[in-house]
C-alpha cells in the first residue's frame, strides 16, 4: 500500500484470533452431546490429543448413536480431528 500514489498513512488494524482453548473445544462437545437426543452422554468421555485433536471414548448402544457422536464433536469450532474409539455394545 505504500507505493500506491496518493497513500500517506497506514493503519493496521489485523487481529489474528488463535481460536477456542482447548477447554472450551471440549465443554462446547459435551454440551452437543448432552443436547443430542440420539446420544446417551454420560456413557461418553471427551479427550483432547493436542490443539483441536479430538477424542471419543466409551460406549455406545448403536453404530446410528457412534456417528451422531462424532458428527457433534466435528461440529465444535476449534476441532481439526476426530479420534473415534467408542465401542457398540447395544446396552
Amino acid at each position: 500500500m505504500r507505493n500506491v500514489r496518493g497513500v500517506r498513512f497506514i493503519r493496521n488494524l489485523i487481529e489474528i484470533n488463535e481460536g477456542p482453548s482447548p477447554s472450551d473445544v471440549k465443554h462446547k462437545i459435551e454440551e452437543a452431546l448432552e443436547r443430542s437426543a440420539e446420544v446417551d452422554a454420560q456413557r461418553i468421555t471427551v479427550g483432547l490429543l493436542g490443539a483441536g485433536e479430538v477424542v471419543l471414548r466409551g460406549a455406545v448402544r448403536s453404530w446410528a448413536e457412534r456417528e451422531e457422536a462424532e458428527r457433534a464433536a466435528w461440529l465444535a469450532p476449534g476441532v481439526k480431528s476426530v479420534v473415534n474409539e467408542l465401542v457398540v455394545d447395544g446396552a
